[in-house]
């Protein structure tokens, strides 16, 4: 009988094929980080893929619309009046109402467009040293004043990513560090901000924002000269500070099923204080919840955004949204004709977004999910 001693030196007694071949294998089980698994498993969903490189190139087209050779999205041209789509490449004059020999300058450019910030005006310099007076034809036609429908629909959809943005960034601010304070502290201190959540969700938010308008629309010049708020900024302000609500119970929901986990157990008897557990454990660990339901959210945002600009409680003239555009829409539809690309490209642009980012939200949430970690 052959010695313990003998059994083990065969038994680890490998050959150069055998040590390669574990190698291998022990190369291809490297541990993989949650979110590298996670981007691993978001790019075999292919649906889910080609609707986040559409968001990305729908957000570049809109963030450089000023860049565009697009015709201004407020000049109006009555005698145009509404004019179905034409596929002419352009007509090679930029500004109708300045001479050849004139030179373009920032009198013509407030002129054409409205206040613009300091980078639209850097981009519209641009690209008038990059196109010349070249600007698009009617690719998409022109509504009842005779303004481009193209120009309106890339401009428009600034203001609903602005909007999309703003509501995005206060759902994370305020309603992660909320509901997680919130989940964490439990007890009373978790009852009392529940319940200030539950009062704020009774308020009709549609009549709190009828309110704000009128009272910005009758104490305009004092607001504007004194704090520096305008319609635009409390509008807003308004539409982040209502989707915070929900992300707050969202993350509430995740932390109480975090709270008594072993490594915060852990961290609590190594004497790590409360605000470290929130921000070092807690929040990290909802992240992937979080970033699947402001997703979902953006959507919703966006056509609340255009419900509010088609009652005329958003955005003001001459500065375009997608609600304005619905607006001027359905007061051009009349029973004798009914201007059709007006709504079709509207519609198509509107539902190819939303349809995306809901996409996007369900490959995210598939993707994201610690269950489906380390499977295809």
């Amino acid at each position: 009988m052959s010695s313990p001693t003998k059994q083990a030196k065969t038994r680890w007694d490998l050959g150069g094929g055998d040590l390669d071949r574990l190698l291998e294998e022990a190369k291809a089980s490297r541990g993989e980080s949650l979110w590298n698994d996670s981007w691993r498993r978001l790019k075999r969903n292919r649906p889910a893929l080609w609707s986040l490189y559409f968001l990305a190139a729908f957000a570049l087209i809109s963030v450089l619309a000023p860049l565009l050779p697009l015709r201004s999205p407020v000049v109006v041209n009555t005698s145009l009046g509404a004019q179905s789509p034409a596929f002419a490449w352009g007509d090679g004059q930029y500004l109708e109402d300045v001479p050849l020999e004139e030179e373009i300058t920032d009198r013509h450019l407030q002129d054409t467009y409205w206040d613009l910030s300091f980078m639209d005006k850097a981009l519209v310099h641009l690209r008038v040293g990059i196109f010349g007076r070249w600007q698009t034809g009617h690719w998409l036609g022109t509504d009842h004043l005779g303004r481009d429908l193209l120009s309106r629909l890339v401009w428009g959809s600034r203001t609903s990513i602005l909007v999309a943005l703003a509501a995005a960034l206060c759902s994370l601010l305020i309603g992660v560090i909320y509901g997680a304070f919130s989940g964490l502290a439990g007890g009373r201190i978790d009852n009392l901000m529940m319940r200030i959540v539950d009062v704020l969700y009774s308020i009709p938010f549609i009549f709190v924002v009828i309110f704000l308008i009128t009272l910005i629309s009758d104490n305009r010049a004092l607001l504007e000269d004194k704090l520096g708020l305008d319609r635009e900024k409390v509008f807003y302000l308004v539409i982040g500070a209502i989707y915070w609500l929900t992300m707050a119970r969202v993350v509430r929901g995740q932390v109480l099923s975090l709270k008594n986990s072993e490594f915060i157990e852990a961290s609590r008897v190594m004497g790590a204080s409360t605000t470290r557990i929130l921000f070092q454990h807690i929040v990290p660990n909802v992240l992937s919840i979080v970033v699947v339901y402001l997703t979902l959210t953006i959507p919703s945002v966006m056509l609340f955004e255009a419900f509010l600009s088609f009652l005329g409680l958003g955005i003001e003239p001459p500065k375009v949204s997608w609600g304005t555009v619905a607006a001027d829409a359905a007061t051009a539809i009349n029973p004798l004709r009914i201007f059709w690309w007006m709504i079709v490209f509207l519609s198509l642009a509107m539902g190819s977004a939303l349809l995306a980012l809901n996409i996007l939200g369900d490959g995210l949430r598939d993707a994201l999910d610690p269950r489906m970690r380390g499977k295809d």
